[in-house]
Order: structure tokens, then sequence, then C-alpha cells
């Protein structure tokens, strides 16, 4: 059988997201058992983040859960590592290494990495998952104009930097969202999106990760007379939204901003876990995989055909 290895995140959200498409699409009679070992690795990850946190306190040390989890005599068995983590008092931290899961086109591999999007531009692998917010960050030119779809991603991407492109998302959409306070909003009446920022003059608050995305999907002629400030890691990122008046952030329903007073504008940018082709090293048999894992009609980013 064929097996295509796919980079994937070694935690989080994206992750999971990951997992549980390939699941979905397990082939045969391991479905079922693909099912439970990947609920199996997200119930493992949640509770060694919720350790890393100081949520939870376990008897025994890293390296005896990580052995623990380790089925070395089963090749299908889910496989992690350890990664030193920056918080203090938690030097490793137990995360994804690896699974086998058999599929339709074939038998896919997901391997952990800390930067999918990185190992796919340095021909590691031609498949990979990863955060659409990434690639803006990476390798997305700037222009005066916003950005606003996949299609402009894919646009923007320089063939001459990198192999890498976007073929489509997994669905699990968050948005880059305008927010401000009612005084800076005014009463005016005109709606909070793009051109309000084209017309504001003032501070606008953004998390210090996010720079380059917020200039992409704002376009570099809304922020002239703008100035950046950035979110403080000791103040909930709405907090900090609402002292500055108006700025950018990551809602799923908006609740935590309007508890600051805040007022949900524009939807500027979805960010979702994309499916990355490094278009150099796609073959016949990663091709039939990348079809098999996106659905179009799931995903907020649908992606033009490549040739």
């Amino acid at each position: 059988m064929t097996t295509v290895q796919v980079a994937v995140p070694r935690k989080g959200r994206p992750l999971e997201a990951v997992l549980e498409r390939v699941a979905h699409h397990a082939d045969g009679a391991g479905a079922g058992d693909a099912t439970d070992r990947v609920d199996e690795v997200i119930s493992t990850l949640r509770l060694e983040k919720a350790v890393t946190k100081g949520e939870r306190d376990l008897d025994r040390s890293v390296y005896e859960r990580l052995a623990d989890y380790s089925d070395p005599d089963n090749r299908h068995a889910p496989e992690y590592t350890l990664l030193r983590d920056a918080r203090d008092g938690f030097p490793r931290r137990v995360v994804f290494d690896s699974l086998r899961v058999p599929t339709p086109a074939g038998e896919v591999q997901l391997v952990g990495r800390e930067e999918p999007f990185r190992a796919l531009r340095k021909h590691e692998f031609a498949l990979g998952f990863d955060s659409a917010d990434l690639v803006l960050e990476e390798v997305v030119g700037l222009r005066p104009e916003p950005l606003a779809s996949l299609a402009d991603v894919n646009a923007r991407i320089d063939p001459m930097d990198t192999d890498v492109r976007v073929s489509g998302g997994l669905g699990d959409t968050v948005y880059h969202t305008l927010l401000a306070t009612p005084d800076v909003r005014g009463d005016g009446g005109d709606p909070l999106d793009r051109s309000f920022v084209a017309d504001y003059e003032g501070p606008l608050c953004i998390s210090p990760r996010y720079e380059r995305l917020v200039e992409a999907v704002l376009g570099t002629d809304a922020l002239e007379g703008i100035e950046f400030t950035y979110t403080d890691p000791e103040l909930e990122e709405e907090a900090a939204i609402a002292e500055t008046g108006l700025g950018v952030y990551l809602t799923v329903t908006g609740s935590t901003a309007r508890e600051h007073g805040l007022l949900l504008g524009e939807q500027l940018f979805p960010s979702e876990t994309v499916l990355l082709e490094n278009v150099a090293e796609l073959g016949d048999s990663a091709r039939a995989l990348a079809d098999l894992l996106i659905d179009e009609s799931e995903t907020e980013l649908v992606a033009p055909a490549t040739d």
C-alpha cells in the first residue's frame, strides 16, 4: 500500500481538525479503529495541555506518561514526542509525533512538525496542513489593495519564493474581525469595515504575531495615518482593544468582545486550517489524497484550480 506522508501541527485546534477529517475518511474495517485512535490522541493532548497550563496535576512524570502512551509493537498506534515548553516549570510537553491511517487513496501517515508550512517550503513533504494565517505571515506580498479571498492568497505568492500553494480548507473557521468601541465608531451610521479604517487616523490595536496579516487584509493604502499598538500579554486581547478603541482580533461568537463593550465590524479574513501543496513534489498518490480530504462545500476557502 502506498503511504503518503503529510506534515501536520504537533498540537492545537488545527491538528484536531486534521485528525478528525482523516478519521472520517478512514478505509474499510479499520475505520472504527482510526476513530478510536484519533479520539485517544485528542484527549491525550488536551490532558497534556491542561498539565502544562497548571490546570491538572498528575503523579507520573512526563517521561513516564510518554512511555505509557507509546505502543511500539503496534504500527498503527499513535506516537508522541516531547517538546520544550516556554512556561516556567514545564520544560517538556507531550505532543503529537505520528499516526498512520488507511484511506481509499492509500495509507496516510500524519507527521508532526513544529512548522508544517516551512517543512513544505523546504520540500520535505508534498502535502501539509497549517493555519492560513501563517501563509499570510510568511510569503504573501503586501499591496495597496486589501486581500480578501484564498484566490488572492495564491495570486500573491511569488513562485520564485516558494512552490507551496493553498489547496483548500477544513471549515474550522474563526475570523479576524474589526472591533471598535462606540466612541471610536461614532454615530454617523457608516459601516465598521475596511472603508472605515481607510478614513480613520489613530491607533489600531493588534496582536504582534498578526502584524503582516493585518497589513495584507486591510491593504497598505488603508493603513496610512494609522499607528499599530500591540496587545498586552497580561490582558485579554479584547480588553487591550477596548483601551485603544479600534483593533483586529480573532472572534468566534464575539461574546467576549461584547463583554468589553466592543462593537463587531467586518469579518476581514477567515482563519482556517488549510491543506498546503508543494506543487513541485505533488505526485499522483498525494494528489489523490488531497482530493479525498478536501470538500469545497465545507470550507470558507476555495482555491482555483492550479496547472
